[in-house]
């Protein structure tokens, strides 16, 4: 598609792109934005009236922590802001730095600060859920004393991975997977370099998905084909020629294509049809792809709750430590974990009753009326509650014969019981079922009217002749 990218180049693109940048650069320097304008995605907080864009516009740095996947601009965003602000840089990486660094960190602000230029400093923490606690708290003195803005970047949630002190002195932006417009767009500032080529469609698309909203996985692989395709002083680039220069890689991990999703509906329906070879075939064909382990961890203990269920719960809690030990080990060893967890599930019982259930209650929620909630089963915390009769009459079942209140309502008034819950007999949910059909039981037996005391002696009828 010789002309096909010029759609994904805007004009205010076209004009920063600079010529006079050196080839020798590598193409991610080349291609590195130089001001927010130039910024590709993350539109949400960068766009004309978002947060971040209005952050920059204020002339006022702040604390921040941009959260997101990899590659999606968070050293970009960072380096920007102190463009932006005309303030001294100072990167910090998580995974190699200690309190060493921050302490220097600290010491060129207080320079850069009492100098003669007066100059703010950024202080980026890079991977910041990397640090441990005592080493992000090494940042909050001179947070709060105003010495340097601090911005971190991280792919973990912040909530639970950055100490709630920090926290609670940055603003969290989070970021965004580059959308395939937005991986396409950077090819078409690649050829707009005379980076590359022209590149066909079916190469294109292969490219984007295989980036995944990755940026940085899209720029190295361009900087490859960038090599190739000037040593073979190629016109354009095709999808054969593509697979033939990335290898096996590119052709067997369709990430977002119909062939990865096809492969892992394989798996899930192996599972569910008892098949502990199919399964791990299916499996193992992912892996072997390079799709992501955490991503197959996930879909793993989706499997177990949909198609397990309460027939067998301990394929749940196999499913969930197959995920942790993955998180631990990381790969190829963890991998043997998710391999054991995909061979349980087949083998397990099935049930989806739970998962029917669920549906059946969302189903019926969406289309009812709001019921309110019965007076006895609110909660009085107030004088004035109870006087309204919140909670009156509530029958709390710990106290009751078998732990059970035998007749008590838990529904809306008014409506008869749905019967979402319908338990299949496998595994324990015919356990279950023995239990629920007890429990109705006793309930129906509560619930009938007492006979009526017989009449006195004295006042009983004669008996009629025969």
């Amino acid at each position: 598609m010789a002309g096909g990218l010029g759609a994904y180049l805007p004009a205010t693109i076209v004009a920063t792109v600079k010529p006079s940048v050196p080839p020798h650069q590598p193409l991610a320097e080349r291609l590195r934005p130089r001001q927010l304008s130039e910024v590709i995605g993350q539109q949400h907080v960068l766009g004309p009236g978002m947060p971040l864009r209005l952050a920059f516009e204020s002339g006022r740095p702040h604390s921040c922590i941009l959260w997101g996947p990899p590659g999606v601009g968070k050293t970009t965003i960072a380096r920007l802001m102190a463009d932006a602000f005309d303030a001294q840089f100072i990167s910090i990486s998580a995974v190699l730095g200690g309190v060493k660094d921050i302490r220097d960190a600290v010491e060129r602000a207080q320079s850069a600060r009492e100098g003669l230029m007066q100059q703010r400093t950024i202080v980026f923490v890079d991977e910041v859920h990397r640090f441990n606690k005592s080493q992000q708290d090494a940042f909050l003195p001179h947070v709060e004393s105003g010495l340097f803005t601090f911005i971190g970047a991280t792919t973990e949630n912040p909530s639970f991975e950055v100490n709630s002190a920090l926290l609670s002195r940055a603003a969290v932006y989070v970021l965004q997977p580059l959308s395939a417009d937005d991986l396409k767009q950077i090819v078409a500032l690649a050829q707009a370099q005379q980076a590359l080529p022209a590149i066909e469609n079916e190469a294109l698309e292969r490219l984007v998905s295989y980036a995944d909203g990755d940026a940085r996985r899209l720029l190295n692989t361009l900087e490859t084909l960038e090599m190739a395709a000037a040593q073979e002083g190629l016109a354009q680039i095709t999808d054969a020629w593509l697979l033939k220069v990335l290898g096996e890689r590119m052709r067997r991990y369709d990430k977002g294509g119909e062939q990865f999703y096809d492969t892992i509906s394989a798996l899930h329906k192996s599972v569910r049809g008892s098949d502990p070879d199919a399964a791990l075939y299916w499996l193992v064909r992912m892996l072997d792809g390079g799709a992501d382990p955490r991503y197959l961890a996930r879909r793993i203990v989706r499997m177990a709750w949909e198609d397990v269920g309460l027939a067998d719960p301990r394929a749940l809690q196999i499913a969930n430590e197959a995920a942790q030990t993955y998180e631990r080990l990381g790969s190829p060893e963890g991998e043997l974990a998710l391999a054991q967890a995909v061979i349980y599930l087949a083998v397990a019982p099935k049930s989806n009753a739970g998962y029917k259930a669920y549906n059946a209650a969302r189903a019926f929620v969406k289309q009812d009326a709001t019921r309110p909630v019965p007076l006895h089963l609110r909660n009085a915390p107030t004088k004035l509650m109870k006087q309204l009769d919140y909670g009156k009459g509530y029958r709390y079942a710990h106290d009751e014969e078998g732990g059970f209140a035998a007749g008590a309502s838990y529904l809306p008034e008014g409506m008869a019981p749905p019967g979402f819950y319908q338990p299949v007999e496998r595994g324990l949910e015919i356990k279950i079922a023995q239990k629920l059909a007890d429990l109705r039981a006793r309930n129906a037996a509560a619930q009938e009217p007492s006979p009526a005391p017989a009449a006195p002696a004295s006042a009983a009828p004669d008996p009629s002749p025969d």
